[in-house]
């Protein structure tokens, strides 16, 4: 593999460890849990792996010498760290006992299902240390939900030896993992399952778990990008810039980016929900910043708007829901149709509300909302040009306000999407020490005998070897959803809190950056230099933990 100076240099950074993972460590377990709601069912659905308690590792002084194999996959989207929570397992794993092996399954859940996996040897490892992407053993979606698969997926890890699978995902990658540790209790297989905190979203996240890994990292490299565009239309003074960043069901990587920029506008789906705000009012609201400032001289400025916009839009959101459920049910006699008919099948099934919501979108929105879901029955949101489709609507409000003398300006827009440009960062200080721990607590967990846990490290705002890590149960987090048409069992998604400290500090000056030119420039994530730099977590951890 050609490695670049950066890499080079980058591969011989050592991550910081808690105090209580650096040495022998054992157990403190707290009281037994339930789920965040609908308690009498999931206790019901996983009987073996509900009320677990927290579990804390703490220093020992006795060496264990514990051999196991242990199986890693890694599921859904990229997220910077991931190759560091391998490390950090494969390390500790060896720690325990040399002749302890680590197998990756290729591709992601599908490389168990199908046998398709490699060894992981030092060689490998030492390759991919510190480093961006999942490209050491490749990412997928497939879901983990039937038997046939948990069979077929036992057989491999039976023939390899293996005593333990850890699956580094997102909330429905680990939902699987904790259906998964349910089903191998329940047949008394012994095999064990361990999740792992990933998502740039952000919105994995609660009480037990502070950030989910990427975030730090990802949020960094949009921030500096939209500094470099805050820049350039401060320079050139005559575009207004409409970016959309990542987060299809939260808003925290568009937050998180506005605190570190201070762009002009930052649309912030929750509270677009929280207020029943309509796509007119929305379009509205950015109007009159765009006159205010152009009535100022100011013809630029910059909007951030989340991936997932759409979908708070009350009145699309719930055109989406029934949308959703008629895909489902439907789906088949469906998609033969051609266009003209798949839009007269879709008005003529649903609801009058909805179907009037439906015959009001611009077509191309409209047909975007019926085309393929994802594999978790979910509406592909990246694929809708939100941005676009927003500043469009701008441009004709605004030249209906010339007409009546409400807008002077010129009204000229450029159009941004950053999201595969973060996902597979060169991962941030923070996240290769982050993840790494979270690498070296799932073997931890492992070692003691535990499944249906998620990998957690907490006090992520105190300098690393102050770091609390542990485990907890992945049902404590759990909850009841209408998902693909069907109420299923789901970890419960972290949305932005309208209450919390980050977004009440962004709602605190963002009306001063709508009027002046209040941007910040980030700059590149730092790797070498003062540790209130290159150590420095994102802002909203940092509010979130004061």
């Amino acid at each position: 593999m050609e490695k670049s100076a950066l890499q080079i240099e980058r591969a011989n950074y050592q991550p910081k460890l808690p105090k209580a993972l650096q040495g022998a460590v054992k157990v403190r377990e707290g009281a037994p849990t339930q789920s965040v709601d609908n308690q009498d069912e999931i206790k019901k659905l996983f009987p073996n792996t509900y009320g677990m308690p927290i579990v804390e590792f703490v220093p020992s002084d006795e060496v264990v010498n514990k051999r196991m194999n242990v199986g890693v996959i890694l599921s859904g989207g990229q997220a910077p760290g991931g190759h560091n929570v391998i490390t950090g397992l494969f390390d500790q794993v060896k720690k325990l006992n040399p002749e302890n092996r680590v197998y990756g399954f290729i591709l992601g859940p599908g490389g168990l299902v199908d046998h398709n996996y490699i060894e992981l040897t030092k060689e490998i490892i030492d390759n991919y240390r510190n480093t961006g992407g999942f490209d050491m053993i490749g990412s997928g979606r497939t879901k983990l939900e039937t038997v046939d698969q948990f069979e077929k997926g036992l057989e491999i890890i039976r023939q390899l030896g293996i005593n333990a699978i850890v699956i580094i995902g997102g909330d429905d990658s680990n939902t699987n993992a904790c259906v998964l540790a349910e089903y191998y209790a329940a047949k008394k297989y012994g095999v064990q399952v361990i999740g792992c905190p990933k998502t740039i979203d952000g919105d994995l996240k609660n009480e037990q778990i502070e950030a989910s890994f990427g975030f730090d990292t990802a949020t960094k490299t949009y921030s500096e990008l939209i500094g470099n565009i805050e820049r350039d239309c401060n320079s050139a003074r005559k575009y207004w810039h409409f970016i959309k960043v990542m987060g299809r069901s939260a808003s925290h990587i568009a937050l998180e980016c506005a605190l570190q920029c201070q762009p002009n506008i930052c649309l912030v789906s929750e509270e677009v929900e929280q207020k029943d705000m309509t796509l007119n009012q929305i379009v509205d609201q950015l109007c009159e910043a765009i006159a205010y400032r152009a009535s100022k001289g100011m013809n630029f400025g910059t909007v951030i708007v989340p991936e997932g916009l759409i979908e708070f839009i009350p009145a699309i959101g719930r055109l989406i829901h029934e949308l959703n459920d008629l895909l489902a049910a439907h789906g088949s006699e469906y998609k033969d149709l051609d266009k003209a008919a798949q839009r007269a099948y879709i008005i003529s099934h649903l609801s009058k509300q909805n179907a009037e919501t439906f015959e009001t979108l611009p077509s191309g929105v409209a047909r975007q909302l019926s085309l393929d879901r994802d594999p978790h029955g979910n509406v592909q949101v990246s694929l809708i040009e939100t941005e676009k489709l927003l500043s469009d609507m701008c441009e004709v409000r605004l030249a209906q306000w010339k007409k009546e003398g409400k807008y002077v300006g010129k009204f000229a827009t450029l159009h941004h999407f950053f999201g595969y440009e973060g996902r597979c960062a060169a991962p941030s200080n923070f996240d290769a020490d982050y993840c790494y721990a979270l690498g070296t607590s799932a073997a931890q967990l492992i070692a003691n005998g535990k499944t249906g846990y998620m990998a957690i490290v907490k006090s992520t705002t105190a300098p690393a070897d102050e770091w609390v890590a542990g485990g907890v149960p992945i049902t404590m987090m759990m909850n009841i959803e209408r998902r693909n048409g069907e109420m299923k069992p789901v970890i419960r998604k972290a949305l932005v809190e309208l209450d919390g400290k980050p977004f009440k500090a962004f709602a605190a000056m963002r009306d001063k950056w709508a009027k002046e030119t209040c941007y910040v420039y980030p700059g590149p994530i730092q790797y070498w230099g003062p540790s209130s730099v290159c150590d420095k977590t994102t802002m909203t951890l940092a509010l979130e933990q004061e």
